[in-house]
């Protein structure tokens, strides 16, 4: 078949695959997402396949249902449908057929998990613990409150994603599969998150950042502790200490311990994922394998994925020998390790450039299913026989839209910084070049910057290679994936050693690679990217043209209009604006605009409150008073994670408008021999 160059309406023909679970006979279910395009939205239902990855078929007829989760009998299937606004708990039979409503809260369903016995479900909701508010319906105290004004005493009111705080709180409930009693068991001014029942079924250990001093602040505390309470709401018991910041646990097989993931924030949000234990009675955590020196978890990038973390860490069942299964963020890849209790840690997974977003185990502890990008398609789900350590792809969603088109995949390097640091970078060379060709080139700056770059498979940046661009992208100091030394390398040094790292690589990809015009090149990047980028530009004048997405332009505006710019600012910068002011406007690019040549393009969300929009107007309003060549869009109804989960037609318009940007200043993107 003949391929055919990528465009930005490409999109539109993906499908995205997620959240496998395995039933006891080996019935997988996962989530199929896709692009409805009349409507202008995203449509999800949940498909079975088996072990061998046949008898792929719909089991959910809804158009957005999720979060699916086998029964422990495996004769039923929850999951989660969204109807007339909120989230509800559904089941349907394992045969498929009609499906059961089980919930009808009035703010719908969060999460849920299964009970191991199967006669109950834990879930999460948002509550009011007002009677007044309670009294009146959420609606008419909105409709009050906004009249008279809105009230804030939180010191950090809103959150990326869901807005500004509504009074509402998160809390636990118990579902009596038999009776469909409904018990809430959990209340108070604090939220419960992230349920996991214990192994006998008695009792549910959740997350919470719970203060009972009226004197500390629990916006401004990092960490978060498991608290355990018995399934009818009595005997609620803080099992840690509140010295780690907790984001995923999980029970040993016998029940008697948990085992963390998580941070002591020794760095801040540079501090590494780790792995520790704790008695279910309580005590300090212990850390398990101290020498491992590996970012537990998934944080790699992707426009292509946009799915929570799978439940981790995975323990084997208890009749085999003692080991757990977790993603772990390694050098430009993630995978599945095993980690035995010995302290012995080996990927069951292969392939260099990979991204495993998430996974289950089977019951029996021969399979591990998980859903992953590969260099040169979007995610699908894969199985691996532990015994033999034989791997097969399940599904192929993908196929015939990829089939079609023209993948550009990438070459690996490294190279030494200058104060010794290794540091891995990837370079894409567009198809159809021919020896001698001269082609600009786009350096890709990532989020974060405690993230990583991987060389998967990515529609923005094969829009860019389509139009004859090679594309660099480089994980500078700072990226998880290399150490604890390196991830917490640019806390402190925004501007520096990561500034360095990111020109060091071009150089190298202009010295390695003598098919780069080194006379047209181009830079871009989105948040912590799109403020490197207007840090590059303001401080080089070597690119042509630069495109800034969802940026930071000002560190001491940032400070009070970001969700996380107190914590975030002082972190990365070192300061805040009341005691070294100078400080923090000498490392914002708007202090050095005037010396900004470069053409830019500036993309941001209006309803980002991570990267509030403000920052993007900053810029722009100081570039067109200085007569600098810029332009600003703004996408209405959009907030900081617009290229991974935003309108469709409006990732679209953000494709396009990067490609025609560069196309304008970088000769059009076409090959060069002259």
């Amino acid at each position: 078949m003949n391929k055919r160059s990528i465009v930005p309406e490409d999109l539109y023909g993906y499908q995205w695959i997620s959240d496998p679970t395995i039933s006891p006979d080996g019935t997988i279910a996962y989530v199929n997402k896709s692009i409805d395009r009349p409507k202008n939205d995203y449509q999800t239902h949940i498909r079975v396949a088996s072990l061998l990855g046949n008898d792929d078929q719909p089991l959910t007829g809804g158009h957005k249902d999720s979060a699916p989760a086998w029964s422990p009998d495996g004769l039923q299937l929850a999951f989660l449908r969204l109807a007339n606004g909120s989230k509800q708990l559904w089941t349907v039979p394992a045969e498929g057929g009609e499906g059961q409503r089980q919930t009808e809260v009035k703010r719908g369903v969060s999460a849920f998990v299964w009970s191991p016995d199967g006669k109950y479900i834990v879930f999460t909701s948002m509550v009011s613990i007002h009677a007044e508010r309670e009294a009146m319906g959420l609606e008419e105290y909105s409709k009050q409150s906004g009249e008279r004004g809105r009230i804030v005493d939180r010191t950090t009111p809103k959150a990326e994603g869901s807005g500004w705080w509504n009074g509402l709180f998160s809390h636990l409930y118990v579902l009596e599969l038999e009776n469909g009693r409904i018990t809430p068991i959990t209340s108070g001014p604090w939220n419960a998150s992230y349920p996991v029942w214990s192994t006998d079924s008695k009792q549910i250990s959740f997350l919470s950042k719970r203060v009972d001093d009226d004197m500390k602040d629990a916006d401004m505390l990092s960490f978060s502790d498991v608290y355990t309470i018995d399934c009818d709401g009595g005997n609620l018991v803080k099992v840690t200490d509140s010295s780690l910041a907790i984001s995923q646990f999980s029970y040993a097989p016998d029940g008697k311990s948990l085992t963390l993931i998580a941070s002591d924030r020794i760095y801040g949000s540079g501090s590494q994922n780790r792995l520790y234990t704790v008695p279910v009675t309580g005590g300090a955590p212990e850390l398990l394998v101290p020498e491992l020196d590996m970012k537990i978890g998934n944080f790699a990038l992707s426009d292509m994925k946009s799915f929570g973390p799978s439940p981790s860490p995975l323990y084997a069942p208890a009749r085999l020998k003692p080991e757990m299964y977790v993603l772990g963020t390694l050098q430009g890849a993630v995978h599945i390790y095993r980690i035995t209790m010995d302290g012995d840690v080996q990927a069951v997974t292969g392939g260099s450039d990979r991204d495993i977003y998430q996974y289950t185990l089977s019951d029996d502890g021969r399979y591990l299913v998980f859903a992953a990008l590969d260099v040169d398609r979007p995610g699908e789900l894969y199985q691996m026989n532990l015994e033999t350590g034989e791997e097969k792809r399940l599904t192929h969603h993908n196929d015939d839209h990829m089939a079609s088109l023209q993948v550009s995949s990438p070459e690996t390097f490294w190279f030494e910084a200058s104060d010794g640091f290794k540091v891995q970078g990837w370079i894409f060379k567009p198809a159809g070049m021919v020896p001698g060709d001269q082609v600009p080139l786009i350096l890709q700056i990532h989020g974060g910057p405690h993230a990583m770059y991987t060389g998967t498979y990515s529609h923005e940046m094969q829009t860019l290679l389509a139009q004859g661009y090679a594309v660099l992208m480089t994980n500078p100091r700072g990226s998880f994936g290399y150490g604890q030394d390196f991830a917490q390398a640019c806390r402190g040094d925004f501007g520096g050693g990561d500034y360095r790292d990111l020109l060091d690589a071009l150089d190298f990809a202009l010295n390695q690679f003598d098919c780069i015009d080194e006379t047209r090149l181009g830079v871009a990047g989105g948040s912590y990217g799109g403020l490197m980028t207007n840090w590059i530009i303001s401080h080089t004048n070597r690119f042509r043209a630069a495109v800034t997405q969802r940026c930071i332009s000002n560190w001491l505006s940032f400070y009070g209009l970001s969700d996380i710019g107190i914590s975030y600012t002082e972190g990365i910068v070192g300061a805040n604006p009341w005691e070294d002011p100078e400080l923090l406007w000498f490392k914002s690019p708007l202090a050095h605009v005037n010396s900004i040549e470069t053409p830019l393009l500036i993309l941001h969300g209006e309803e980002d409150l991570r990267c509030p929009v403000s920052q993007g107007d900053e810029l722009f309003t100081a570039l067109k008073r200085l007569g600098k060549i810029t332009r600003l869009i703004r996408y209405p109804g959009s907030n900081h994670s617009l290229l991974k989960s935003g309108k469709p037609s409006l990732r679209v318009d953000n494709f396009e408008q990067v490609v025609a940007w560069f196309n304008s200043y970088l000769s059009k993107g076409v090959y060069s021999n002259e």
